[in-house]
């Protein structure tokens, strides 16, 4: 009997050490997961197992849902994948149940099947553009899961160039003979490599060509593109649409593309910006968050920065700001949001400073024109106040003060005034008339000139070229509802005439052109089909 109670009792401590050293199976199974997740496999390839793992309770079971790709199998005891699969299978999941008498857990396992080939099916082919486009080289694959791709130029990878296309930034003539292709890989880690597709870039495009050259970071409007010593252009502030910008960009035009460079102290848009003689540039007034702004900064190119300057007299936008033949700007009228300024006053970038001019305009206005004449003075012409205005005057850098002058036949805001290389000024657009006038500083009139063959009425630009003509680009046409235009017009001083000329890729107002030093004019953002990050060059 002693034996018999020896016996029993090393029994139930036997059965007690097994149940404290495995896993109860009345609580339920937790934190279901498979040793490959997610799986892929090939055809014909027999499989390393798949084994589950759990916490909990053991299951006591295993079941999944849809029935696994053909030729794999799920032990029903075990919970263990495995097999040969027989034919592709696209990736899918598939939920496996673990059960026991307490509850289940699932898991929702990705489980792809490939054919064992991955394949290009459409080469990237050869490109030949125009210096100052882009191109764009493609490729079409087949393979086994998700692809991946990384394009290369003359066998150096291209950062961020990761999808199944690539679009080169401007292209310059440098560029011609390079060779891009790509490596495609699939989810077996399995790569192959395209054949190399040849970059042609040919010399410049014909007489009155506009092609695509790189874009913004940020699409904007009502901002400004100033020329720099350097031959680059710099782009400062305006609006993407619902916010006023403190960004600024650079365009280098020997490589196309725009960089950033430093941000505004403040954003602003419906500013002015002026080149200083130093080569600085004076950015005053315009409008942030609702609010008119009097503060002014300078940008200088050396540092890449903004910093501040005097604050003007009176906060403005959509004035005028002039480079007088002193070196110093002239800042005449504009609007504090729905007052207009009746005042004028001159930097002085010696001091840093702002003062009023010795008379006030005569005429207070916004969105009109100051021209720099030949004979040192300023023609202030046209504008807006309540409605669009005819008269102009001249303001005296050596006496302070401004005059009466000649008014226009036809009354203009939003116009272009041009000053041509024979001293006169062309003032084109602002009204419903495609008439172009010209003021004559000899004898200070206004002469009815060529007509326009599309009334541009707001938000053109017109750019004095190296031929000593003028390029009228886009802006606002007339009617219900006005069209954005995307033609361009050429005014030439020796017939006084108009004529068609190349187009722009994309219809733009509100829009800035720049005269490039290599013949070329620059056209940047603006609004076309919303707000436009693109840029354009015209030659």
């Amino acid at each position: 009997m002693r034996v018999i109670g020896s016996w029993i009792t090393w029994l139930f401590l036997g059965l007690a050490l097994l149940h404290v050293g495995c896993k109860d199976p009345a609580q339920a199974p937790t934190g279901l997961s498979y040793s490959a997740y997610p799986a892929v496999y090939l055809v014909n390839v027999a499989i390393t197992e798949n084994k589950p793992t759990t916490g909990g309770g053991a299951p006591t079971g295993y079941s999944v849902s849809p029935a696994l790709p053909a030729g794999l199998n799920l032990d029903a005891s075990t919970g263990v994948i495995s097999g040969t699969p027989t034919t592709a299978a696209a990736q899918a999941t598939y939920t496996v149940t673990a059960t026991n008498g307490g509850g289940s857990a699932t898991v929702a396992l990705s489980i792809t099947v490939g054919s064992g080939t991955l394949s290009i099916t459409t080469q990237p082919a050869s490109q030949t553009v125009l210096e100052g486009q882009t191109a764009t080289f493609s490729v079409v694959a087949a393979g086994t899961g998700t692809l991946t791709y990384q394009w290369e130029r003359d066998g150096v990878a291209i950062t961020g160039a990761t999808s199944a296309s690539y679009t080169t930034p401007a292209t310059v003539l440098a560029d011609s003979g390079a060779a891009f292709r790509v490596s495609v890989t699939d989810a077996t880690n399995t790569v192959v490599k395209s054949d190399p597709a040849t970059l042609t870039v040919t010399g410049a495009a014909g007489s009155g060509t506009t092609v695509s050259t790189g874009s913004m970071a940020t699409p904007r409007a009502y901002h400004t593109a100033t020329l720099l010593k350097n031959g680059q252009v710099l782009v400062v502030g305006g609006s993407d649409g619902s916010l006023a910008l403190a960004s600024a960009e650079l365009y280098d035009p020997a490589t196309g593309a725009f960089t950033a460079t430093g941000s505004l102290v403040t954003a602003r848009q419906q500013h002015s910006a002026t080149l200083l003689a130093d080569g600085k540039v004076l950015i005053a007034g315009g409008v942030n968050l609702g609010a008119t702004l009097a503060s002014a900064e300078v940008y200088d190119p050396a540092a890449g920065t903004f910093t501040a300057t005097g604050n003007l007299a009176a906060a403005r936008s959509d004035h005028s700001a002039t480079l007088l033949a002193s070196g110093k700007v002239l800042m005449v009228s504009g609007r504090d949001l729905g007052t207009y300024v009746a005042t004028a006053e001159v930097y002085d970038p010696a001091a840093g400073t702002f003062s009023a001019t010795t008379s006030a305009p005569l005429a207070t206005r916004a969105t009109h024109t100051a021209t720099l004449l030949g004979n040192g003075k300023v023609l202030v012409a046209g504008g807006f106040r309540a409605s669009a205005l005819s008269t102009s005057e001249l303001y005296d850098p050596a006496t302070g003060a401004f005059t009466a002058a000649a008014s226009m036949s036809a009354a203009r805001s939003y116009h272009s005034a041009t000053l041509l290389p024979n001293g006169q000024v062309l003032m084109a657009g602002g009204s419903a008339s495609v008439q172009a006038e010209l003021y004559n500083p000899a004898t200070g009139t206004f002469t009815a000139s060529g007509s326009l063959a599309a009334a541009r009425s707001f938000w053109h630009t017109a750019t004095l070229l190296a031929t000593g003509k003028v390029l009228v680009f886009g802006g606002r046409g007339t009617g219900t509802p006005a069209p954005i235009l995307a033609s361009g017009e050429l005014f030439d001083p020796a017939t006084g005439l108009f004529s068609a000329t190349g187009s722009l890729g994309t219809a733009r107002e509100l829009h800035t052109s720049i005269a490039l030093p290599n013949g070329k004019v620059l056209v940047v953002g603006g609004v076309g089909f919303g707000y436009l990050a693109s840029a354009e060059l015209y030659y």
